[in-house]
């Protein structure tokens, strides 16, 4: 992968991970403000369930954070765009579609027909 290239996907992550940072700030500022203390326990029940919610939509965003760090720390280290795998080239439109993809198409394919298989024979 070229310098260019490099820049590219360097930007496009900065910038999805300026919009997280964001979005949660945002989020933090308005749970801060609705929290209040209702009386009535249906009322407080379906407050703590938003604020569940709300939390497990953090936790995934704070994975998608690491991911992101680490996906910019392969680029500084120029490992950026191989497959973890089978160590080939990931093609440019699949980086474009998930540009924190680890795993190149034909290996991810078989990633998830083993995950299918597996979560079928658990059942």
């Amino acid at each position: 992968m070229n310098e260019n290239q490099l820049k590219y996907f360097r930007k496009i992550l900065e910038t999805w991970k300026k919009k997280i940072d964001k979005k949660t700030n945002q989020q933090t500022v308005q749970i801060q403000n609705i929290s209040e203390n209702f009386p009535d326990p249906i009322d407080r029940a379906v407050q703590e369930e938003e604020f569940n919610l709300e939390l497990r939509n953090r936790d995934r965003e704070r994975k998608l954070i690491e991911k992101i760090d680490h996906t910019l720390h392969k680029i500084d280290l120029k490992k950026f765009g191989y497959c973890v795998n089978c160590k080939v080239e990931i093609g440019l439109r699949r980086l474009e579609a998930n540009p924190i993809a680890d795993l190149c198409i034909e290996c991810k394919t078989m990633d998830e027909i083993r995950e299918k298989q597996i979560k079928n024979h658990q059942k």
